[in-house]
């Protein structure tokens, strides 16, 4: 009888629940327990919600839920799409619930079932087939009075619709510490999947190539609006698809092809789009990389100044994507107004502790800003670019028409509601979670005596060094991943491997965050990452690791608007 099935309850259902539990698991069933484990008084939606939204996205087939009445918990579980929750007070009505109706939620009443009715009920209910026949247009009729859009996707295209279920449950069931990664809210999904994605609306606000756009220029004078109180920007430009596209177009605005950009060595933190030679930006532009100290491994401005001198760059790039200390703008502005360059400061990674305070502000001191919206800004996959007044129209017209054709409207309504998430008091509370994880994670595997970059780290990510060890960057990333742990292999300062192999692990906290888990669990993902990267090619040791992450996760089920009412 080994099967899955998921169990929720609230205060009133904790003992029935917990007998029920001990007899389902002495049968072989998996029982994932989404709580409550206490008789204190609590909601029941905020446990029946997760429960019955993993069985309407199909990775638990079944569900057991509990109250006092039964009620309250049918009422949840059935505003779920698929969901047929049926409460039954007799093994009759069980039997009758999945004979004729295909229920796949059992409701029960804690006040007035006992323990061992209570049983027989779950007996008769889950060895009662669907009788189906004449009963599957019923059924069906009752899925599609709940059916949202996504239920399309599943009719139309099983194939791409089991994929993205199977990416759902690989979400859901693994540690996400890949620093640019994060989940953004059900709002900002639904304007992503929504009906802007069917227009097209070349130019701006007011000033569009195409009819018809008046409604979706006020999404996007929104989002402009929204990001420059969010940011205090002159300036807002968020049509960029992706951050890469936020710089090249910045890039395109101040400077002409072979002019001379100073910015930070991609080994030592910087970004593909700060001068690779691989990237657009190495092949046209004439790149002076700086990098950090060897003794401190972090950034030596007296250096930056050096080459700045020698060099007389055009404009100086001040972001990073794998450096975890705070930047200095300040003396980053002094030495670009030294030499006469333009100062460009992307904060694609620092966003979100920019826009609250946690990192002091490029803005009014660097000439262009760009970022991202995603990362620790939690908001769609895309870009922007702030900048002060005196460049908007040479920034404008780089984006569009010079590098970009239609904007993606669905994206910009999306971005809309992301500063506008950003914007609320709760999100400053998120934000120092993150930073406050970043120590506690990084402080916990230096414990366990790994080396990190610059012994520490001021902002959401760090950098886990494998100079001093056998393992490669690229062998910890695959290892993690096998234990159920997302990262990404990283070049660290001074690094002697090749770029496709390196010596480092860039690690993250602001998805792990964003599931809402704390301190306490960073020392425990601590010791889940040591304990693969002690024995990174032992599969069994790997696969336990996974079990007890999956244990993890489950605690910390993975839905949206976690922090709204904060």
């Amino acid at each position: 009888m080994g099967d899955a099935i998921a169990m929720a309850n609230d205060h009133r259902g904790t003992k029935l629940k917990l007998d029920l539990k001990r007899r389902l698991e002495e049968r072989g069933f998996e029982v994932h327990d989404f709580g409550a484990q206490t008789e204190d008084s609590m909601d029941y939606p905020d446990t029946v919600a997760p429960a019955a939204r993993e069985i309407s996205e199909g990775r638990i087939p079944r569900g057991i839920v509990i109250c006092g009445s039964g009620l309250g918990v049918s009422y949840t579980a059935n505003r779920f799409p698929g969901v047929r929750a049926a409460l039954a007070g007799d093994v009759d009505t069980a039997e009758m619930a999945r004979l004729h109706n295909d229920a796949n939620v059992l409701a029960l009443s804690a006040d007035r079932t006992d323990p061992e009715t209570a049983w027989a009920i779950v007996e008769r209910w889950l060895s009662t087939e669907f009788e189906a026949g004449r009963h599957v247009p019923r059924v069906e009729k009752i899925d599609a009075l709940t059916r949202s859009h996504d239920r399309a996707l599943y009719e139309r295209d099983p194939a791409i619709a089991d994929i993205l279920r199977r990416e759902a449950r690989r979400q859901a069931l693994n540690l996400e510490l890949i620093a640019s990664e994060n989940f953004v809210s059900d709002a900002v999904l639904e304007a992503v999947g929504s009906v802007a994605t069917n227009k097209y609306a070349e130019g701006y606000p007011g000033r569009r190539y195409y009819g018809g756009c008046e409604v979706l220029d006020e999404a996007e004078s929104l989002a402009i609006e929204r990001a420059k109180a969010l940011f205090g920007a002159d300036h807002v430009n968020v049509q960029p698809h992706a951050g890469s596209q936020a710089n090249e177009a910045a890039y395109r605005a101040v400077l002409d092809v072979g002019d001379t950009i100073l910015a930070m060595n991609l080994d030592h933190g910087g970004h593909l789009t700060h001068g690779s030679p691989v990237n657009f930006s190495g092949k046209l532009y004439d790149i002076v990389p700086y990098g950090v100290r060897r003794d401190t491994e972090q950034i030596d401005y007296d250096e930056v100044r050096r080459l700045a001198l020698a060099h007389r760059p055009k404009l100086i790039q001040c972001g990073t994507t794998a450096y975890s200390r705070v930047l200095d703008f300040d003396a980053f502005r002094s030495i670009a107004d030294e030499v006469g360059a333009v100062l460009l400061a992307d904060i694609a990674h620092i966003a979100g502790f920019v826009a609250t305070g946690l990192h002091p502000t490029p803005v009014g001191k660097a000439h262009i800003v760009t970022s991202t919206t995603h990362k620790t800004l939690r908001g769609p996959r895309g870009g922007m670019i702030l900048c002060d007044a005196d460049l908007a129209r040479k920034v404008d017209s780089a984006v569009f028409p010079g590098g970009q054709g239609g904007p993606l409207m669905h994206v910009i309504a999306a971005k809309a509601v992301g500063f506008l998430e950003a914007a609320q008091p709760s999100f400053k509370g998120y934000c120092q979670r993150v930073l406050d994880n970043a120590r506690a994670l990084c402080a916990g595997l230096d414990q366990a005596g790994h080396q990190i970059v610059s012994g520490g780290t001021d902002t959401h990510l760090f950098m886990l060094s494998l100079l001093d060890r056998d393992t490669t960057g690229k062998a910890a990333q695959i290892a993690l991943e096998r234990a159920g742990i997302s990262t990404n292999k990283n070049m660290v300062p001074f690094d002697t491997r090749k770029p496709m192999v390196t010596s480092g692990v860039r690690i993250g906290t602001p998805a792990v965050t964003t599931r809402g888990m704390g301190e306490p669990e960073m020392a425990e993902i601590a010791g889940l990452i040591a304990r693969v990267l002690e024995r990174p090619g032992d599969v069994e040791a790997l696969d336990a690791v996974r079990a007890d992450v999956e244990t993890l996760c489950r605690r910390f089920p993975l839905y949206a608007d976690r922090w709204d009412d904060e």
